[in-house]
């Protein structure tokens, strides 16, 4: 493990099952991925251990993810105002624990569970214990959110992630994306809500896996068709049949996809595509859509997870 890095401990860990090995290091700071592997292919997009995860690589969003208006909701008739931390568009951006210090709750070779506080503070007068497991299974990772509200009063909070995605060593441009979602969010210029629309026909239908490359997204997805067991997926294809594929449980029904082309690798800039699974959409603290409710002593729990599936699997 590392110390003296903007992301904290470095927890790796490894799995051996049935001949086959999945890595992956977890960062103290956010709770993030900082790396997954199967076999030595890479799952997910990585960064070093010296620097500050680029475009929030595989960080952790709670207690709302994506954006919140100008930072402004109102919270039984009064007006709340949380701290501005994208200032060039004036919002209140990815939670309040992008770069806290997680705890190690339980450490394991395979998996670790690490668990922060949020403390009532500017606009979010709450306090919720949350923690985030990661944990290494034979095709991939599974991550599990868990919040308790220990506060005295009824709490709001929604739960996002900021994986960014890879199919070992293809070229992301090459990849096609698959999300069987019927309806995105039309956004003002500060990248919040404004409506919804439907995607058939549009540049924005993923549903028959359009190429990345040909694709400029910062798009937040619902009505997502589940399976009959109520998981929602986003598949990212190589031209040799393999994939990574993002899956949500039911309580995960939205998804952002970006593909952003300034993502660092090696110096280099380049095409990069993070799919987030979120409980809410952006602007949810003030829209209401999506947004959950804690009692106080109330748990919540969901999951999401990412599997690597191989050629002719």
């Amino acid at each position: 493990m590392t110390t003296s890095s903007p992301t904290g401990e470095q927890y790796d860990l490894a799995l051996e099952h049935d001949g086959h090995r999945v890595t992956g290091v977890v960062t103290q700071v956010a709770a993030g991925i900082r790396a997954l592997a199967v076999d030595g292919i890479a799952l997910t997009e990585t960064f070093g251990a010296d620097e500050v995860p680029p475009s929030a690589c595989g960080i952790t969003l709670v207690p709302w993810p994506n954006r919140v208006a100008r930072g402004r909701w109102t919270l039984d008739g009064r007006e709340q105002q949380l701290d501005l931390t994208e200032p060039s568009k004036g919002n209140a951006s990815h939670g309040l624990l992008r770069y806290t210090a997680y705890q190690v709750v339980d450490r394991e070779p395979h998996a670790v569970t690490l668990g922060a506080t949020v403390f009532p503070q500017h606009g979010y007068p709450f306090e919720l214990d949350t923690s985030v497991r990661h944990e290494l299974v034979p095709d991939g990772m599974v991550v599990t959110h868990t919040i308790t509200n220990v506060g005295p009063d009824r709490a709001p909070f929604a739960v996002g992630s900021h994986p960014f995605f890879r199919v070992g060593d293809h070229d992301p441009a090459t990849l096609t994306v698959t999300l069987a979602a019927s309806t995105r969010y039309e956004t003002d210029e500060a990248s919040i809500p404004v409506g919804t629309v439907p995607v058939a026909g549009t540049a924005f239908d993923l549903s028959q896996g359009p190429r990345l490359g040909d694709l400029d997204l910062d798009t937040g997805y619902r009505d997502v068709e589940p399976d009959a067991d109520g998981i929602r997926t986003t598949t990212f294809t190589a031209p040799d049949g393999s994939a990574t594929e993002l899956w949500q449980d039911p309580s995960f029904e939205y998804v952002q996809v970006f593909t952003p082309r300034n993502f660092p690798r090696g110096g280099v800039e380049g095409l990069a595509v993070a799919a987030e699974p979120m409980t809410a959409p952006a602007n949810a603290l003030a829209s209401g859509e999506g947004l959950r409710w804690l009692e106080p002593g109330e748990t919540w729990t969901g999951t999401w997870g990412v599997r690597y599936r191989a050629v002719g699997a």
